[in-house]
């Protein structure tokens, strides 16, 4: 069984992400994140960090159990606005196996 991978991706919104209207942000992600997300197959959620930390504003988590559709995805998400216009800059990616010590376990126990 392939493990479900999940990538935080810890991000930096810029003055020129802020100074868009909500509604601009809303239609941004609309129009080029979502459709990403649905090409690849890829799940996502959303945290706001910046009034909890100093090194990031946002915290994007993906979830995928291809790797590959990831790397596609994220060369995808590079050629869009998010990326080409300067409205974030990329911290860290952080990539992680849920639960994986269970899988190695088992693996283990199943010989």
């Amino acid at each position: 069984m392939d493990p479900k991978m999940t990538v935080f991706m810890l991000i930096n919104a810029t003055p020129a992400w802020l100074r868009l209207s909500r509604a601009e942000r809303n239609r941004i992600t609309e129009d080029e994140m979502l459709p990403l997300l649905w090409e690849y197959g890829i799940e996502m959620r959303f945290y706001d960090s910046e009034a909890f930390s100093g090194r990031c504003s946002d915290i994007a988590v993906f979830e995928t159990k291809q790797l590959n559709r990831y790397q596609f995805f994220m060369d995808a998400l590079r050629d869009s606005s998010f990326f080409t216009e300067p409205w974030f800059t990329l911290v860290d990616i952080i990539p992680a196996i849920e639960d994986g010590y269970k899988q190695f376990e088992a693996m283990r126990n199943n010989g």
